[in-house]
């Protein structure tokens, strides 16, 4: 397999920093849409049904589009996907400001909204990383980048909660929409289109279609997509549902900003030293402490009476285990496929994380309207938690055989 780069004018340095700024921007405003659950449902009278399964949609879509924006990003530049689906996400985040009815808020904050993520995603900075930036400073760019997503979350955090008190969700939407156009500006640092690596002897360049037959035909790949399937549907459910809990308490709405915000915070920590051990330790291993120490903290958040230090205590221990799920699974695609296609191969895993996003978000208002309380889907996160667990550890770290015939030669 060629070690070849895509050739770029900024130094290793500067190409971390511009893409973590990026990877920060998107991920805010879509962290926040737990905050908006109460005060538009109430306004509009809607069951939290409606607007759970709009934003259960908005994870579908981001899912179902993030293959082909890697697509397009592995074909023509990841520049040119930033800038179209930030202008996406602005108009998202503009009409969802505007409506009144469930159908255009479905189709603003659902529809519309999940294909803008899915093109300005943190996903698309780490496989431009894996392009630009050499073997040995990878798993740290990938940690520093998912940190960054992490650091938008609990920036945006207190910053949306606070809009809506004093301004209401409207304003606070209109607001967010504005801040995405930033994205637009810094987007062109990463032009450029990417090349095939030069094969080497005995090599045959693959085609598309070939590396994406070749990744579902492998074992561990499977074993992956099932297993981001869980982190989609604790990161999802947890931000969309957890602020609402916390006002069903009886406990005032700000902690459940503040909460977000810290669950924010906390992975910037546990990111990024995901980033520093995937570079040092067994991928599969990590991932599955991550998933098991994820359904031992819920576990634990259930067992004990709620209040605003539980909260914060949860809210932490969940941050530094929320998206350090990345660095490793991002790390294991590239590790068995390489650098040619790893935005499309990553998009696929990403799917099934998005999946289970719809599902926890969606069977999160349904199971709440039903029962008036979030106790099944809560210990339905910690089962999942212990399955994901199971899931990754026999996963298997080296590249497919087509690569390891190469490096043989």
């Amino acid at each position: 397999m060629s070690t070849e780069l895509q050739k770029s004018r900024l130094p290793y340095g500067l190409i971390i920093f511009f893409g973590c700024v990026l990877a920060t921007i998107p991920f805010g405003p879509r962290a926040t849409m737990g905050f908006f659950m109460t005060p538009i449902t109430m306004e509009n009278d809607w069951s939290r049904e409606i607007f759970s399964l709009a934003i259960a949609i908005q994870n579908l879509v981001w899912g179902v589009a993030q293959p082909f924006a890697g697509m397009i990003a592995d074909r023509y530049g990841t520049a040119r996907v930033l800038v179209a689906g930030s202008l996406v996400y602005f108009a998202a985040l503009f009409w969802m400001s505007q409506v009144t009815d469930p159908t255009a808020f479905t189709l603003s904050a659902g529809l519309l909204m999940g294909i803008g993520i899915a093109g300005s995603a943190f996903f698309l900075v780490l496989a431009a990383f894996t392009r630009l930036l050499p073997m040995h400073l990878r798993s740290l760019a990938f940690g520093l980048g998912t940190a960054s997503g992490s650091l938008g979350q609990f920036l945006f955090s207190p910053i949306s909660q606070q809009l809506i008190d004093q301004y209401g969700w409207r304003t606070a939407l209109f607001v967010l929409a504005f801040t995405v156009l930033i994205v637009p500006v810094l987007a062109p640092i990463f032009r450029g289109k990417p090349s095939a690596p030069a094969p080497q002897s005995g090599e045959k360049d693959q085609s598309l279609g070939e590396a994406i037959r070749e990744a579902f035909g492998h074992r561990s790949y499977q074993l992956l997509v099932f297993g981001f399937f869980v982190c989609g549907w604790h990161v999802a459910f947890i931000t969309t549902h957890l602020p609402p809990f916390i006002n069903d308490m009886g406990i005032e709405a700000k902690w459940g900003g503040w909460a977000i915000a810290m669950i924010g915070l906390f992975n910037v920590l546990g990111a990024f030293v995901a980033g520093i051990l995937g570079g040092k330790m067994s991928l599969r291993y990590m991932l599955s402490f991550i998933y098991f120490a994820r359904a031992v903290v819920i576990t634990i958040f259930l067992l004990v009476p709620v209040s605003v230090p539980s909260i914060l205590i949860f809210s932490g221990a969940m941050g530094l285990l929320w998206l350090s799920t990345v660095p490793p699974t991002q790390g294991l695609v590239t590790k068995m496929f390489g650098t040619r296609y790893v935005a499309t191969l990553f998009g696929f895993v990403f799917l099934s994380h998005q999946i289970g996003a719809f599902l926890g978000v969606w069977l999160g208002g349904v199971l709440y309207d039903q029962m008036g309380n979030y106790d099944v889907i809560w210990w339905i996160s910690i089962a999942l938690g212990v399955f994901a667990a199971l899931v990754h550890w026999p996963i298997r770290e080296e590249p497919v055989e087509r690569l390891q015939a190469v490096h043989a030669r």
